[in-house]
């Protein structure tokens, strides 16, 4: 088998960029000139086709006396010319480059055949050997295609609104700021925010997303563009995206060339050249064995010197030895899996940036976790309501919210909503608004102050302190990581709220998922205090958490992690990224909105969700295991195959067991484009 097609176009360490992986290197480059435009990309399979014919025709023929002993052996020549085209062409490019492998050792065979006068047997070995290659360039494409599919999604043009008039323009000539019209089951023509309409979109071609998910416009177009950032997964379209029953006007943000799903298929062509640990062996082991393998076929050569055999049969027993050496199934083993693994994540909405990462997760038994955002829902919620003496929950809650709502923090924006979905609308409005940096607020509701805040705020303001069971009712909420709010009105305590980033619905189950895969130490590393860290973490199954962590302290945790072994990170691509950078894996969720988090993380979970997590350790180990079946049973061929051609097994069924095992091995990886998903079955 033609070792290019791995080394070069899968297993070469430097990137490179799309239109050079498609033409540069391997099978696209040897097989894809002249002949293929001429013949519909069919060309390798057609001469296999007519390698065969030759052979066939060639050899029975003058048996049967159908043709004349001449033409059957101007035929044989004919086999040889479509069986070994091909493999002679790469032959030559590597033997320029002063590299003797795979494709030369097969020529060398032939050739070996042809000088016994074994034309029939040398024909039968360059047809075995093309044909087994056209089908592995077909299996491999059907791989390559999976995710070159991704490249049909966007539509070539697009409706652009402009004043009262629409126009249809070419995908290449939208700008940013355009407005695009995408009515109802057609796909997005662009990345941008919706302006107008209402609709359920389909992201699973960015995202992998499997239910639609709900578009609705921006408040304000004008800050939704000067703030991209911040946009909501509620306003926020990708191209490629299939629109569901309703009509939306979308404004551009990025150009043609600059889209998530342009990234992202620029990003995993290049994915597919990056080497995995297990290729650069590949490469290095085969470095060594070709040319032991040419030595050993020499000295078997002249085994008529110490055998009873004359030198042309020692001569056949050395080609035989070098086809059973040549590692065909080898050099497609690794390269193979780690491109059926790219193309599966890909389809699921992970972006896996070659194979290092690829095979590195699948090996891991670690990983960390940033807290907000990844493992919550990275918002407050109202959680805990604790009135006190004889106030009702629902007084409580009111004069919270009415002095809340003159406040324009985080927190008391979350205080109001959530007040407002318990209790609707609030009958009571509070005035005088005053806020006490660091330690709450006070306002007047029905004539009396009311003062809300943190316990330090009761111990420095006039009134009647703080009662001691109220007081240790706070401390316990604050031990259960809720960020707590005390209410006083006039002299009288109301009670306390308390507050807290919840945890995503389905965290928990990720996390026993992720144990269920293979993942034996989980952990949180997080900036916020302690308590919240650890209340979180007890909440969703982690092992451990480790709060009040600035950035540099979160690398330094990192790295004591890997010291006990490899260990992945898992954040939001932002501010976690030195620690992803840092870790032997850097995962971030959420990427399809984020162009930062496209660029650091070794992993990119493109949709904001945390299933995906599970479905790609699960694809990594399997990719893992695949690759060891792979490296194991095309080393098991070799192995057997080499002392039994040198006790007398000939060249036809050494080549037949190569290049059955070679298809068994591409088909093996093959098997992951059909990895399951279990998304939607964890919660």
């Amino acid at each position: 088998m033609s070792e290019n097609h791995t080394h070069e176009k899968h297993a070469h360490g430097e990137s490179k960029p799309a239109d050079d992986h498609k033409t540069d290197d391997g099978h696209d480059h040897a097989h894809g000139g002249f002949l293929n435009k001429v013949l519909g990309g069919r060309a390798e399979v057609i001469f296999a086709v007519l390698a065969g014919v030759c052979l066939l025709v060639g050899w029975l023929g003058p048996k049967f006396s159908v043709i004349s002993e001449q033409f059957g052996f101007g035929l044989l020549l004919a086999a040889y010319f479509f069986g070994g085209y091909f493999a002679l062409r790469e032959a030559i490019e590597k033997i320029v480059k002063g590299q003797f492998q795979i494709d030369f050792l097969m020529l060398v065979a032939a050739s070996g055949a042809a000088i016994l006068g074994e034309w029939a047997e040398g024909a039968f070995l360059l047809f075995l050997f093309s044909i087994g290659h056209a089908l592995e360039n077909y299996a491999m494409g059907r791989a390559r295609n999976a995710v070159a599919a991704l490249a049909d999604l966007t539509p070539d043009e697009a409706l652009v609104r402009r004043g009262d008039r629409t126009e249809t323009v070419l995908i290449e000539n939208l700008m940013v700021g355009d407005i695009v019209v995408v009515r109802s089951n057609e796909r997005l023509p662009a990345d941008g925010f919706v302006v107008k309409g209402s609709s359920a979109v389909n992201q699973a071609p960015i995202t992998g997303e499997s239910a639609p998910v709900d578009k609705v416009p921006v408040d304000s177009p004008e800050h939704a563009a000067r703030n991209l950032d911040n946009l909501t997964a509620e306003t926020r379209v990708f191209a490629g995206s299939i629109n569901g029953s309703g009509s939306l006007d979308v404004q551009v943000t990025k150009l043609a060339g600059d889209t998530t799903l342009a990234r992202v298929m620029t990003m995993v062509a290049e994915a597919q050249t990056r080497q995995s640990p297990t290729q650069s062996f590949t490469k290095k082991f085969e470095r060594i064995f070709v040319p032991c393998v040419v030595l050993l076929a020499i000295v078997t050569s002249f085994s008529f010197l110490i055998l009873d055999e004359t030198a042309s049969e020692s001569f056949y027993r050395a080609m035989a030895v070098l086809v059973a050496a040549s590692p065909c199934a080898l050099a497609i083993a690794t390269p193979s899996a780690i491109l059926s693994g790219i193309a599966r994540a890909a389809r699921g909405g992970v972006l896996i940036k070659g194979g290092a990462p690829l095979e590195a997760l699948g090996q891991l038994d670690a990983i960390a976790f940033d807290k907000t955002g990844t493992l919550t829902i990275g918002e407050p919620r109202l959680v805990e309501i604790a009135p006190y003496g004889d106030t009702t929950e629902a007084e409580l809650l009111q004069v919270s919210a009415a002095v809340e709502m003159l406040s324009d923090h985080p927190l008391a924006q979350a205080v109001v909503r959530d007040v407002k979905e318990r209790l609707g609308d609030l009958p009571v409005e509070a005035t005088d608004f005053a806020n006490i940096i660091g330690q709450g607020l006070s306002a007047k509701v029905d004539g009396k102050l009311v003062h809300i805040g943190k316990t330090a705020l009761f111990d420095n303001v006039a009134g009647q302190p703080l009662p001691i069971d109220l007081r240790n009712s706070v401390e316990v909420m604050s031990q259960n990581g809720r960020t707590t709010m005390i209410v006083r009105s006039g002299d009288k305590y109301l009670g306390a709220i308390g507050l807290m980033d919840t945890p995503r619905e389905d965290a928990k189950a990720v996390i026993a998922a992720l144990r269920d895969v293979g993942l034996k130490r989980m952990m949180m590393i997080s900036g916020d205090n302690q308590n919240v860290a650890d209340a979180v973490a007890k909440e969703v199954g982690l092992d451990t958490a480790f709060g009040d962590l600035m950035p540099e302290d979160k690398v330094a945790k990192i790295a004591a992690l890997k010291a006990d072994g490899g260990v992945a990170m898992v954040g939001d691509g932002v501010n976690d990224a030195p620690a992803m950078a840092n870790a032997t894996v850097g995962i971030a969720m959420g990427a399809a909105g984020s162009d930062v988090a496209l660029e650091t993380a070794d992993i990119a979970l493109m949709a904001d969700d945390l299933q995906t997590l599970p479905f790609a350790v699960g694809l990594s180990r399997q990719t893992s295991r695949i690759i060891r079946q792979n490296l194991w049973a095309s080393l098991g061929i070799v192995a057997l195959l080499i002392p039994a051609t040198l006790f007398g097994l000939g060249i036809g069924p050494a080549v037949l067991i190569h290049e059955g095992s070679t298809l068994i091995v591409v088909f093996n990886a093959l098997r992951l484009l059909a990895f399951k998903d279990i998304r939607g079955k964890l919660v």
